[in-house]
């Protein structure tokens, strides 16, 4: 393939949600040679992890929507500016703010767009606008491919991306005995989940399933690993229930996350974020470590119930008890679910085929707009 000089956007400055899917793709496109740049929110930690990755941040641009008016239109010279500059042939967003500054440059780019997130998928005569300028669209589940189809694009601009999982970093090798060692928990079976600590992500349901699992486990441990605004609520909850003992609130563990999953013997996730490829999930998975997760998101996808996991219907903590029990009862089940997530993470989530699809995506849109002649929108 012909490399390309392609412009990433993300109004994020966080180290959350699409951050990590945007950096990992950017490595994999540029790895295959293709020129790549990124525009986002500065000084948080989705600058320094770019930086850490070598990808450094286009100066200039604010990407900020919460910025006065005056801000976008500062940012949209810029781009301008950039895509004659620097001959950009692709503009690929992930969010409604830079989403509009794509639409509104000017210059030969082809447009993409990734929906992270089902709710990012408007409807409405501003957002018609908006699709009909785009020229494809990035899926992460199939919720959201029929959504983006019942929101106006055409078949073949919708393109389902499926997660990608790092998985040198998340390895069955990894060992989780100083994990343990540090958090107390022993030889004591730990269901363990990693998401942001916030109102949406189904911690509360989590809790109350394993407060009912504790009858027929009365020595297993939670984990929950993340920060975020609701920990003081989970807290005090916790605390009401009398569980402070048997549930830990971890904080943050990005720097040893591997170690804190391999000290994990299942994996549980109730809700899903603001990227719903759930990239939490196929870590885990990587990690070797049996999933258990509600019908959400990308997750039914993801984890093939009775064989990686176990996925639950519905919102009763009865369900999640008895999902969770049915794991930690039968480790040899457990290490089989392990095993064989580990070898779907290989097969669907490397971060290969994710690079792959979008390199088709881009060349379909730029082969169309050539034999046209031009470089208008599709629809």
């Amino acid at each position: 393939m012909t490399p390309l000089t392609i412009l990433h956007l993300a109004a994020n400055r966080w180290w959350t949600g699409s951050a990590d899917p945007i950096i990992r793709l950017l490595k994999g496109l540029e790895d295959r040679g293709h020129r790549v740049l990124l525009g986002a929110i500065r000084g948080d930690r989705f600058e320094a992890k770019a930086r850490e990755a070598g990808i450094p941040l286009l100066p200039n641009l604010s990407l900020d929507p919460r910025a006065l008016p005056g801000t976008f239109f500062k940012d949209l010279r810029q781009l301008r500016r950039l895509v004659r500059g620097l001959g950009i042939e692709i503009i690929h967003c992930h969010h409604s703010h830079d989403h509009w500054l794509g639409v509104l440059r000017r210059g030969e780019a082809a447009l993409f767009r990734t929906f992270h997130s089902l709710r990012a998928v408007k409807s409405g005569w501003l957002s018609r606008v908006l699709h009909r300028r785009t020229h494809a669209v990035f899926a992460v589940s199939r919720q959201i491919q029929i959504r983006s189809l019942e929101a106006g694009f055409e078949r073949d601009q919708v393109w389902l991306l499926s997660g990608a999982v790092d998985l040198q970093r998340f390895s069955p090798d990894v060992g989780g005995k100083a994990v343990r060692d540090e958090l107390g928990l022993g030889g004591a079976p730990v269901v363990g989940s990693v998401a942001r600590l916030a109102l949406n992500r189904g911690h509360e349901l989590l809790i109350e399933g394993f407060r009912l699992l504790l009858r027929e486990l009365p020595g297993a441990r939670l984990l929950l690993v993340g920060k975020g605004e609701a920990r003081s609520r989970l807290e005090r909850r916790v605390n009401e229930l009398g569980l402070s003992g048997l549930i830990l609130i971890t904080g943050c563990r990005d720097n040893d996350l591997p170690h804190v999953l391999a000290a994990m013997d299942c994996f549980a996730l109730m809700g899903v974020g603001s990227d719903e490829s759930c990239r939490a999930v196929l870590e885990a998975m990587a990690a070797a470590k049996p999933v258990v997760a509600r019908c959400v998101g990308a997750l039914p996808e993801t984890v093939v119930s009775g064989e990686t996991g176990l996925l639950v219907p519905d919102d009763h903590p009865e369900g999640v008890a008895r999902a969770l029990g049915e794991i930690l009862l039968n480790p040899e089940r457990a290490r089989r679910m392990g095993a064989a997530g580990r070898l779907r993470a290989e097969r669907e989530f490397n971060p290969e085929r994710a690079v792959t699809t979008v390199e088709a995506a881009y060349r379909s849109v730029l082969d169309r707009q050539s034999s046209y002649g031009g470089s208008g929108s599709h629809g």
